[in-house]
């Protein structure tokens, strides 16, 4: 089992959150509370965007995806831009059957 891990980064507007690991039932909060910490500062910010950069995500399961879109939700309400970079092929399989794929990736 791979831990957790978050590592953010902030260049020109951009903050950028590096997930590796696994996102599962387990290790969401930790997540959506960091992201959601996050879009509350591009929230205040003009013009900030937010990246979820997952190349090193190892695994994730529904409770996982449910985090993404549940943040994804609110960035659409607040008008920050986010996307998610570097997604694996078994995440974009995943993102590409839930239909999810042309919200998120």
């Amino acid at each position: 089992m791979d831990p957790l891990q978050l590592t953010t980064s902030r260049r020109n507007g951009t903050v950028t959150v590096a997930v590796s690991g696994e996102l599962d039932i387990a290790t969401t909060e930790l997540l959506r509370g960091h992201l959601l910490a996050l879009l509350r500062e591009a929230g205040r910010a003009q013009h900030a965007a937010v990246v979820i950069e997952v190349s090193r995500l190892s695994f994730i399961d529904a409770a996982g995806l449910g985090i993404l879109v549940s943040v994804y939700n609110l960035a659409r309400r607040q008008h920050t831009p986010l996307r998610i970079a570097g997604v694996p092929p078994a995440m974009r399989r995943l993102l590409r059957i839930t239909g999810l794929d042309g919200h998120l990736a």
